[in-house]
């Protein structure tokens, strides 16, 4: 097959920095800071931070608005609350609790490649595409980022710059919870009891954050047992791994990070395979699998968004959500959600939901069979559809743990049968792909078919990210 090697490669970038909230030590330690700058005297505080406003205002967005929001995060830690204090004083206050994160510093890689929502003003034959990306910065915390690219029609590929301030969303203070959703939740979680009987049945159909932890409240009594309070803090954890977030409008898709903010994720938010879905009525929504490490334990997750913009982060529940490397249809197969998935750590399973946020059934669908795949296989990516069947890019690690990109097809109807596979990889490292954080690594997230041609975005050593193309028809005829 014509492999080819080609368009950009992306790099780390260590200046694409993030503000993000700095809290050195604990509470009496921050509160001894606050006393110290109440000390300084106001014609010094203007004059630092005038400076530190010098320093920074080229690398962040209105840097005075996010001084003043963090002042207001930690007036807790001040003696008094100061009301004459000085708009001056406050920022200054507010730029000792704030730090910069290279959020790339280490690593941009695991690239997933989708259609945009947009393919306006583009020439004859061209498709425009968004790119996500895993980006690793300082304790390997790994983080979502974005750019957006054109495939041309000579199957040239452009990344557009990336430009603009990194900025993080806000997060949307209550999003709705439906009840029946989150009690099946609950129980699949082995959280069925009298005390989550009596909290749920708290609040309404629908609610929202404040309203169950009113609820726990009203229901925490002074005899309340060990047991029922392990239950109102897991009840609780998986009220906030359900929520929303908002971008602004007016940022660019390259300015957009999702950071980790829950505790789920706290050590990472890693490799997102994006899906372009059809819903029933014809119109597409995009799907994200993405796996959540709070640094011992992985759990996958989904997100969902329609525009890029709004983003909603949910729970995978049921026993068959378990394990990394969980991957989306973009359709419904037989009227049901579809998903592919690795239960065992090493073989490639199967599964269906009548609900996209539970799922119960798993089967076996491959194990690895040839040499370059033998210690484990899993998928790069969500299927693809082809007049042929249902294309999954897959990779397999093999000796000296090296990770190559294979192939398997699918039926359309019954992706239950495997009725073509790869027994060599696609591509492998080669010279040039094997130094980096982990050496000898190619893998992908997700890609995408146009013009005949597959163009495949790919991790290389888990450092940076190129792209290689290939004739759709090649790949299929390989596998008859």
């Amino acid at each position: 097959m014509k492999i080819k090697r080609t368009g950009p490669v992306l790099s780390p970038d260590q200046t694409r920095v993030l503000l993000r909230p700095f809290m050195p030590g604990d509470s009496q330690r921050a509160a001894s800071i606050v006393a110290r700058v109440m000390e300084i005297s106001e014609e010094r505080v203007a004059a630092l931070l005038d400076q530190v406003i010098a320093d920074f205002s080229t690398r962040h967005l209105d840097i005075r608005r996010v001084f003043l929001n963090r002042f207001e995060q930690v007036t807790g830690f001040a003696l008094t609350t100061h009301p004459d204090m000085s708009n001056a004083r406050r920022m200054l206050i507010g730029s000792y609790f704030l730090a910069e994160y290279s959020l790339e510093s280490a690593a941009l890689f695991n690239p997933s490649a989708v259609q945009h929502m947009d393919q306006s003003g583009l020439p004859p034959g061209a498709l425009r595409f968004i790119l996500s990306l895993r980006a690793t910065g300082e304790g390997h915390v790994s983080s979502i980022t974005f750019r957006t690219g054109i495939v041309y029609a000579d199957q040239r590929i452009e990344v557009l710059p990336s430009i603009g301030f990194l900025t993080e969303p806000r997060q949307i203070p209550n999003p709705q919870y439906e009840k029946p959703l989150f009690v099946r939740s609950l129980i699949g979680l082995g959280l069925s009891s009298e005390f989550q009987s009596r909290v749920m049945s708290s609040v309404g159909d629908t609610f929202t954050l404040d309203d169950l932890r009113k609820a726990l409240q009203a229901n925490h009594k002074p005899d309340t047992t060990r047991e029922e309070d392990e239950t109102a803090e897991r009840m609780w954890i998986l009220a906030r791994s359900n929520y929303e977030v908002q971008f602004r409008p007016d940022q660019d898709l390259c300015e957009r990070v999702i950071f980790p903010s829950t505790p789920a994720q706290r050590n990472g938010v890693e490799d997102a395979r994006f899906v372009r879905f059809l819903n029933d009525d014809g119109s597409y929504v995009y799907f994200a699998t993405f796996t959540a490490f709070d640094g011992s334990t992985v759990v996958p997750e989904l997100l969902e968004t329609a525009d890029f913009l709004h983003f909603r982060f949910i729970t995978l529940n049921g026993p068959a959500a378990k394990n990394k490397g969980m991957a989306m249809f973009p359709r419904k197969v037989g009227g049901r959600f579809a998903m592919i998935s690795r239960q065992d750590n090493e073989s490639i399973y199967l599964m269906f939901s009548d609900n996209v946020h539970f799922w119960n059934e798993s089967q076996l669908l491959l194990k690895p069979a040839f040499p370059w795949e033998l210690v484990q296989i899993g998928n790069c990516g969500s299927p693809i559809e082809t007049e042929a069947g249902w294309l999954v890019l897959s990779h397999g690690v093999g000796m000296m743990r090296e990770y190559a990109i294979g192939a398997f097809l699918l039926d359309r109807d019954d992706p239950s049968k495997v009725i073509g596979r790869l027994s060599e990889p696609l591509f492998k490292p080669n010279q040039n792909e094997r130094e980096g954080y982990v050496p000898n690594v190619v893998y992908s997230c997700g890609a995408l078919v146009h013009n005949g041609e597959l163009i495949i975005p790919y991790g290389l050593a888990d450092h940076a990210t190129g792209f290689a193309t290939v004739p759709l028809n090649e790949v299929l005829e390989a596998m008859r």
